[in-house]
């Protein structure tokens, strides 16, 4: 028998049904110490190489200056973004293997240190870091096409002229990166597979 859910409100019902509430919630508690991990490794990594030591872009800059500076910001927020997702993608695959479990109805996952130690056991040290590299493929992919794009309209697409230009171009890069993440989804999608991929 095939079970088709086709929206959000309709599988977290059913997630309920089989589960309670808490179904919900599975993998929050590693999810949330990958985020934490996370953003305190940006903070470390931003002090440890600000961000405000580098020249930034300016409308003034001929075309190789601005090139360069934005390769230089690309560059330090990819490094910044790799070193925190290194850190924290061993959290990351135990929240996804705790998610997934209710698909095959596995309780292999039931807590952190649990799950931990199986990983450790059965998959040694790499365990934590299965699907790594489409994670990061997809981060430097994002960070290029995003601040690249962004560049280009901001200096040839929006003009000085225009009442609203510096609002326009404060949300470029905003709008740029909802554009993009289309480009980098399979990436996640890949990353997330290769996450879970034997371990249940």
């Amino acid at each position: 028998k095939v079970l088709y859910l086709p929206g959000f409100f309709t599988y977290a019902r059913h997630i309920v049904q089989v589960d309670g509430r808490r179904g919900l919630f599975r993998g929050l508690a590693p999810r949330i110490v990958s985020s934490a991990l996370c953003t305190m490794t940006r903070g470390s990594m931003n002090k440890v190489c600000p961000l405000e030591d580098m020249e930034h872009v300016s409308n003034k800059d001929d075309v190789r200056t601005s090139l360069r500076k934005v390769a230089s910001e690309t560059s330090h927020e990819m490094v910044t973004q790799w070193v925190s997702r290194i850190i924290s993608h061993p959290f990351h695959v135990i929240s996804v293997r705790c998610m997934v479990q209710f698909v095959g109805r596995e309780t292999m996952y039931s807590g952190m240190l649990s799950s931990i130690g199986k990983i450790f056991k059965e998959e040694g040290f790499l365990g934590f870091y299965a699907g790594l590299v489409p994670y990061l493929l997809g981060d430097a992919l994002f960070l290029w096409c995003c601040n690249l794009l962004s560049h280009f309209i901001n200096t040839y697409a929006v003009d000085d002229s225009i009442r609203q230009a510096s609002v326009i171009r404060s949300y470029t890069k905003f709008v740029m990166g909802i554009a993009v993440a289309m480009l980098t989804c399979p990436f996640l999608l890949v990353g997330n597979l290769m996450a879970v991929n034997n371990c249940g």
